[in-house]
């Protein structure tokens, strides 16, 4: 199980929708200086993510929550969105390099494959499978403490 920081902001029936803050690039530590994700994180100026999660303790607008998600389910769209494009592009780049000795077939079968792997992908993600209840996020419980307690470096 993943976990992550969030604050409650509404809670609509078993539902509940969080915001989710980094304090810092990688949300590990305070550290400014030295470190490149924090030099990353002042150029891009990360914004907070909202999203919604099961509600299965009653946490209520303003508690600070611990929300989990299944790691299986992250690594199984990972490998749709990711991986499937991508052996899409290569096979349709092998498959007209085999049957085309001209380049441009090549690169043509090459972004045709890459569209499929994308509908295939897409397909996927619009199926009943996605929406299954593995790939929502649940409140695991109170947070207890911030989590930028346990770092190991002060902040500067």
């Amino acid at each position: 199980m993943i976990e992550e920081y969030a604050i409650v902001t509404a809670v609509r029936d078993d539902q509940a929708s969080l915001v989710l803050e980094r304090r810092t690039a990688c949300g590990i530590c305070g550290q400014k200086r030295g470190c490149g994700n924090a030099t990353w994180s002042k150029m891009v100026k990360s914004q907070p993510h909202e999203f919604t999660a099961h509600n299965a303790i009653h946490a209520q607008v303003g508690d600070a929550v611990v929300v989990g998600m299944d790691e299986h389910a992250i690594l199984r769209s990972v490998w749709f969105l990711y991986v499937v494009p991508m052996l899409g592009l290569i096979l349709g780049a092998l498959l007209a390099d085999h049957l085309f000795a001209n380049q441009f077939f090549v690169m043509l079968g090459a972004a045709l494959g890459l569209l499929s792997g994308f509908y295939a992908a897409r397909y996927w993600a619009m199926g009943s499978d996605a929406k299954s209840h593995g790939y929502q996020a649940h409140i695991l419980r109170q947070a207890e403490d911030s989590p930028l307690e346990h770092c190991g470096s002060a902040p500067n």
